[in-house]
């Protein structure tokens, strides 16, 4: 199962609508509003490559609001707790 975290701007005062709305995605495992650069935190997790670009790029990227994302696919095989 890919994974990805998406950093995301938003346009000031949007963060809680988006949040909203990104949590409604089924692939959207979590998210967070977040201080400094990047306004909110968002860890994806699909069934396959696929529908993690279409969750990231046809839902979230498309949501009224987001100014920009960065987007980190994680290697599977480094690193982490499980």
């Amino acid at each position: 199962m890919p994974t990805g975290y998406i950093l995301v701007n938003c346009t000031l005062g949007s963060e809680e609508k988006i949040i909203n709305e990104i949590a409604k995605l089924p692939d959207a495992k979590e998210v967070r509003g977040t201080y400094g650069v990047h306004d909110i935190f968002v860890k994806v997790k699909s069934e396959n490559t696929e529908s993690m670009n279409h969750t990231i790029t046809n839902k979230i990227r498309k949501i009224p609001g987001i100014t920009s994302t960065v987007t980190l696919v994680v290697i599977e095989e480094q690193g982490g707790k499980g």
